[in-house]
């Protein structure tokens, strides 16, 4: 008896053990197609045993943004298979079984009263395969930074839901020979909007905020210079750049002086250059604008509403919205410009705090990959949805032809949804986005329907990290080698002697021999935008000097009354502008243009009375009695201005003009100015009207 029950209990624990391993068979990873009326509809299958055992799954379908969706009722007879798709309407379900062979397996699937064939073959995952295909990638990188003479270049790639490279290449910092690494810091520039039109995605799915309803249901005061687009603009339109204001970008370009809210009360003063939603004009301020929204929405600000809502949760913990925070961080990458010689100097960090919506994130590439991810799983972190798949799919889509020419016949033209640039890439619908401030650029790309998420950048200004995406993306999506590199290497070269010959002929159409039509301090003083705020022009010996948003640049003189920008302690902002100073009819030097937005007519700039008249200490001076023949005039000081009491007459409020004198409030074509001693006492009041010059003597 004891040796019949050992042979029997044998031979059951060998039978378990055969089931087990036919069970495993099962586990893996699994790609085809269901065979529908309409075409193939391409899946993937991942299974596994437990210790226990059981079998479990998920499957993917990239055309409906389906990703690791687990599977229920995961059963196997150690020969077939069954499993099915919960929450689906018609009851998705798959009955298999493994080919002969063990690498396929065939059967039918069911929905809804339908019964199709799948087929399904065993393979790598996806990430093992582009490990595989990444293999020695960075000896590519390494030739392509010493090509282009780059710094450093950061480097992640995700494909089927993992990180499969993050890497640093080169020098975050050449003078230290400090390297570039996964985690060293960097601005990502532009590809910051994706994050603000997410977060206001959020706060649509909680239904505080509406795509298409006016942006005055939560902002009344907004407005733009045309009051019928004021009154019909969308938070959509603020971040798909079809608001029809153009850049603008002088006025919020190293500006470190004003709020987002001052912006935004600003923008009314900006001349359009299209119809509301007529035309592709890529626009910061208006992103800035969508930003300030949300923070309005969430109650407090734009940043405390992408770390709540985006950081946090990601785990992305060492992301900030300053360079001056980032330099704070052991690990953060110098900015670099590249001189007529090739050399690569050093260059400031540009701070953009102030259009922070628009593109004033530093990150890393390791802890991008995982925003990555999260717009390749549909908005879906582990178990948690931070923004709802159909959302996502909105903020994916197209929304606003950019009207450029595709420069291949591969590569589709490029459209744009919220936040994001959208193309079809050599067959492969793309989701992208580049960024760039001075020193860095940034290139973040998505295939959605592939799984495969890139972000590249490097510490000069470079078009390197877009093309370091396209040569992985292409290795990864098994697509015909394009040699974009050294492409770009031959155009950049052939570039570089265009444009030495053009620089050498800028001066074209100067008119030679001309004299400005004033003496230098004529043309200082303080010059004022409603829009774009205050230029002030300083005269510096022999020398003008032009000072906008903190950037100081000198000036020459070209011709005429128009002087041109220089370069100065290595900032070229406003490098070879050209400035027209403007005189009024009294030939006082009362305005400066220029052509800081090329959309629309020159920024016209107008010139301040001499700020020392609206200084009641410095006012205080002139207060006193005077006489003319037979009249009296009294001047008053009240606040920061003066006026003029004539017996008999209104009181006359007197307004600094740009003469150094006053000009009668209520009788504009009457000015008056004032005379002192040697010591600096006032003695007389000039009156200069139409019919002559009067002169009035202080009395008291």
């Amino acid at each position: 008896m004891r040796t019949r029950f050992t042979l029997a209990l044998t031979g059951f624990l060998l039978l378990a053990q055969i089931a087990a391993t036919q069970i495993a068979d099962f586990d893996g990873h699994w790609e085809g197609e269901i065979r529908t009326p309409a075409g193939a509809l391409e899946i993937a299958v991942d299974l596994s045993t437990d210790n226990d055992g059981a079998l479990s799954g998920d499957i993917s379908i990239p055309v409906q943004g389906l990703r690791d969706l687990a599977l229920e009722d995961v059963t196997s007879d150690g020969v077939s298979v069954h499993f099915r798709i919960p929450d689906i309407p018609g009851d998705p379900t798959f009955d298999g079984a493994l080919t002969e062979d063990g690498s396929g397996i065939t059967g039918q699937f069911t929905q809804g009263g339908a019964d199709l064939e799948f087929s399904l073959i065993r393979g790598a995952d996806q990430a093992t395969r582009a490990k595989t295909t990444l293999e020695g990638f960075g000896q590519f990188v390494n030739k392509a930074i010493a090509d282009f003479n780059v710094p450093g270049v950061g480097l992640a790639i995700v494909s089927g839901g993992e990180l499969v490279l993050a890497s640093g290449f080169g020098k975050r910092d050449r003078e230290n020979d400090k390297p570039m690494t996964a985690d060293s810091l960097f601005p990502i520039g532009s590809t910051t909007k994706a994050m603000t039109a997410t977060v206001l995605g959020t706060l649509v799915d909680e239904g505080t905020l509406e795509w298409d309803v006016p942006v005055r249901t939560y902002l009344p005061s907004f407005a733009l210079s045309d009051e019928i687009i004021s009154s019909r603009i969308t938070p959509r339109d603020l971040v798909t750049h079809r608001s029809g204001l153009p850049r603008h970008d002088f006025l919020w370009y190293n500006n470190q002086r004003s709020t987002r809210a001052e912006i935004v009360e600003r923008l009314r003063h900006l001349e359009l250059s299209a119809d509301l939603r007529a035309e592709f004009q890529y626009n910061n301020l208006l992103f800035m604008t969508a930003g300030f929204l949300a923070g309005q929405l969430t109650g407090g600000t734009w940043e405390a509403a992408v770390r709540a809502r985006l950081f946090e949760p990601l785990g992305m913990t060492r992301t900030n919205f300053s360079v001056l925070e980032s330099q704070q961080d052991p690990d953060h990458a110098l900015p670099y410009r590249e001189d007529d010689d090739r050399n690569l100097n050093v260059i400031p960090f540009r701070n953009i705090d102030l259009i922070g919506p628009a593109g004033s994130v530093n990150s890393s590439v390791t802890e991008m990959s995982r925003w990555l991810l999260l717009n390749l799983r549909s908005g879906k972190l582990g178990d948690r949805q931070l923004i709802q798949p159909t959302t996502l799919a909105d903020i994916h889509s197209p929304h606003m032809t950019t009207g450029e020419t595709p420069e291949r016949p591969d590569v589709s033209q490029a459209t744009y949804g919220l936040g994001w640039g959208i193309d079809t890439y050599r067959g492969h619908r793309r989701v992208a986005h580049g960024g760039g401030i001075d020193g860095f650029i940034t290139s973040v790309m998505l295939f959605p329907d592939d799984d495969l998420g890139l972000v590249a950048f490097t510490n000069v200004g470079s078009g390197l990290p877009a093309l370091v995406n396209q040569h992985a993306a292409d290795l990864i999506l098994g697509l015909e080698p394009i040699d974009w590199t050294g492409e770009a290497l031959a155009e950049l070269q052939a570039g570089r002697a265009v444009q030495e010959e053009a620089e050498a002929k800028k001066g074209a159409t100067r008119v030679e021999g001309t004299s400005p039509s004033h003496s230098l301090g004529d043309y200082a003083g303080d010059y004022q935008h409603p829009g774009y705020g205050t230029l002030r022009v300083e005269l510096d010996g022999e020398t003008l000097n032009l000072v906008y948003n903190d950037i100081r640049a000198p000036l020459e003189h070209w011709h005429y009354d128009v002087w041109n920008g220089a370069e100065t302690d290595g900032d070229p902002s406003f490098k070879d502008s050209k400035f027209l100073f403007g005189s009024d009819l009294d030939g006082n030097v009362a305005t400066v243009e220029s052509t800081l937005e090329v959309r629309t007519g020159p920024i016209v700039f107008e010139r301040r009375p001499d700020r020392r008249l609206s200084d009641p200490e410095y006012l205080a001076r002139f207060v006193g009695e005077y006489e003319l023949p037979g009249q009296k005039v009294r001047i008053e000081l009240a606040g920061s201005r003066l006026t003029a009491v004539v017996p008999g007459q209104p009181v006359y409020t007197l307004e600094p003009d740009l003469s150094g004198r006053f000009v009668l409030a209520e009788a504009r074509i009457i000015s008056l100015g004032f005379e002192s001693d040697e010591t600096g006492r006032v003695t007389k009041v000039i009156f200069y009207q139409p019919d002559g010059v009067y002169e009035a003597l202080r009395v008291e």
